[in-house]
């Protein structure tokens, strides 16, 4: 069975309430509902949400170590950490599917949200499409592993 993991850092702990003309009303449990049921026989889909930026980098080191493809919305860690890229890099290095996923696109907010640091490292990047974003990705990490 293939574990994807699907990893959120701060404040989507709070999707459904916060910002909701930004981030939609669903809320982390709508995602993981959404996601469990476009997953394919043979696939756990395994979300996780954090606020700490050390407990995001140990889950995508668990990733490496399990084999995991990841989908990662590294929320405000996005725009500068780079102990949070360097931990992603790994997971491509390794040969492991990560793509970065984003509700709103940062391309149309404020120009501090238009830098990502994971973006380079990660294996593609889907954003603005709300809970499609993460259906998305699914899809492609789907279509990767054939």
């Amino acid at each position: 069975m293939v574990s994807i993991l699907v990893l959120n850092g701060p404040n989507l702990g709070r999707l459904g309430s916060r910002e909701p003309d930004v981030y939609g009303t669903g809320t982390l449990e709508d995602l993981a509902v959404a996601l469990e049921a476009e997953a394919p026989p043979g696939h756990r889909i395994d979300v996780r949400q954090t606020n700490d930026e050390a407990e995001l980098i140990g889950w995508l080191y668990e990733a490496v170590d399990t084999g995991s493809p990841v989908i990662l919305n590294p929320a405000a860690f996005t725009h500068y950490s780079y102990a949070l890229r360097d931990a992603a890099a790994l997971v491509t290095k390794a040969g492991l599917i990560l793509v970065e996923v984003h509700l709103s696109n940062p391309h149309t907010r404020e120009e501090f949200r238009h830098t990502s640091v994971i973006s380079g490292v990660a294996t593609g990047v889907i954003a603005g499409f709300g809970f499609t974003s993460y259906l998305l990705a699914l899809d492609a990490i789907n279509r990767q592993l054939g």
